[in-house]
């Protein structure tokens, strides 16, 4: 059993791993299972998926690390997407993120953070993929021509108000490329509604 040096050595080792770590990386470590029982019964770390485990004494993690370690395969997209690129002013309750939809199930059942999947076709996971930053987190984004089309894609899904104010944004961001939004429309079959609904102000 761990005495006190050891559960600082303990966050030691969680700290180096960016206080998230897997069953296999504690044992690598020579954190034994009696180890990680006794760090989970006195409340100094949780288990946040099967196999994974997050240091939450003293700690301010942030939830996009998390994020990254639960789902490296993942895209932050939809209203994660519009909140980074400020087409939306409603900071999300839970991570949007796109994965292929033959990964289990079992992955996605969390309950912390709080997320919604996205799941489809492996060619399209990667499509319109860029790189951003949040709360100094390097991350895997949509790009602002791809979230919109998603954004398009699930309308109806969507509030009202989050979704008029994603259009206009788009619509008036200097940043968008049009000849990237009408590859991806034929891509992702949404040629129509980007027609209907945005063509009369690209």
């Amino acid at each position: 059993m761990l005495c006190e040096n050891g559960i600082k050595n303990a966050r030691k080792i969680f700290s180096q791993h960016n206080y998230v770590m897997t069953t296999a990386e504690l044992l690598e470590a020579k954190l034994y299972y009696a180890d990680i029982k006794q760090l989970l019964n006195e409340g100094f770390i949780e288990r946040i998926r099967r196999g994974y485990y997050h240091w939450i004494e003293n700690c301010e993690t942030s939830e996009v690390i998390i994020i990254n370690s639960l789902f490296p395969d993942a895209v932050l997209c939809m209203e994660t997407a519009l909140f980074y690129y400020k087409y939306s002013d409603r900071n999300p309750a839970e991570w949007s993120f796109a994965i292929d939809k033959n990964v289990s199930k079992l992955r996605t059942k969390i309950d912390y953070p709080f997320i919604r999947a996205y799941r489809m076709n492996s060619d399209l996971v990667t499509l319109g993929e860029t790189t951003g930053e949040i709360d100094f987190t390097k991350v895997r984004i949509y790009d602002r021509d791809r979230t919109i089309c998603d954004v398009l894609k699930n309308m109806s899904k969507m509030d009202k108000e989050i979704f008029n104010k994603a259009i206009q944004g788009y619509v008036n961001d200097p940043k968008k490329n049009i000849p990237n939004l009408m590859m991806y429309t034929k891509k992702l079959r949404v040629q129509k509604k980007v027609k209907e609904l945005i063509g009369m102000w690209l």
